[in-house]
């Protein structure tokens, strides 16, 4: 870990309507436990708030906010104007995704997550910005990273529900920034099947699922325990948390006072 703090970064749950109320609440809640926040990009092929714009709403509040913008739905031009716009409200912190399937329609095919990470370096260079540098992170599946992964400034590693899994991987994966360890918080035994189904790489185990159907806390309680297992390991820089609608609970479970 090079000496880093260990971080957690807390996704929030985005918004699908014209209203912040319910993204302010969980930054606040999520405060007390969180050092920045990610804002997911039209999130399991939903229209959400934009997440620049969203970002700019946490630093308003005082958060350091990470603006996840995916491939799918962006043309090079539409990337560019986001880059635009994420200069303008002094957003700089960025995680590039492929994107998940669209509930209709179809994707677009003109950026990748390695075309995005080129061009806003080649913007960085171009435009630059009074905060500093952009920084630019990506996502990492469990298995073999890419060479061109390592040009990227911070890595999000998928979701895992296995910490000898994460370790075992991260033992094999040389890379100079922050590695941050995907957790998730399963709120019921229906969406941990539904996520079973939908991404198999992404299985949940199970004994959480049986576990979730007599105690809606499963879920808080595995995720808990993995973020400080993670911690004590000493091989991640922090973890991408993601509470889904139990972030109440997980922010009282990890607050240390």
């Amino acid at each position: 870990m090079s000496g880093r703090d260990f971080t957690i970064v807390c996704e929030v749950e985005p918004a699908t309507r014209p209203d912040l109320m319910h993204v302010r609440h969980q930054i606040g809640s999520m405060s007390r436990v969180a050092s920045s926040f990610l804002i997911p990009d039209n999130h399991i092929g939903r229209a959400t708030v934009s997440s620049i714009a969203v970002a700019h709403e946490v630093a308003l509040m005082g958060g350091d906010a990470i603006a996840c913008l995916n491939a799918r739905d962006r043309n090079v031009l539409g990337f560019r104007r986001d880059l635009l716009t994420a200069a303008a409200y002094g957003v700089r912190q960025f995680l590039f995704v492929y994107g998940d399937r669209p509930e209709t329609g179809t994707r677009s095919d003109d950026l990748t997550v390695r075309s995005m990470l080129a061009e806003a370096r080649r913007f960085d260079d171009d435009i630059g910005s009074a905060s500093g540098r952009l920084s630019l992170g990506v996502s990492a599946r469990i298995g073999p990273l890419p060479a061109w992964k390592q040009e990227a400034d911070a890595l999000f590693v998928q979701v895992s529900f296995s910490v000898p899994e994460l370790l075992e991987w991260r033992e094999h994966v040389e890379f100079d920034g922050p590695v941050y360890a995907g957790v998730m918080a399963p709120p019921s035994a229906t969406m941990a099947r539904k996520l079973s189904a939908d991404i198999p790489q992404l299985a949940v185990p199970p004994e959480l699922i049986d576990a979730l159907k007599s105690d809606r806390d499963a879920g808080v309680d595995f995720a808990c325990r993995m973020v400080s297992d993670v911690r004590d390991s000493g091989a991640f820089d922090g973890v991408h948390l993601i509470p889904v609608s139990r972030y109440r609970e997980i922010a009282a479970r990890l607050d240390p006072t």
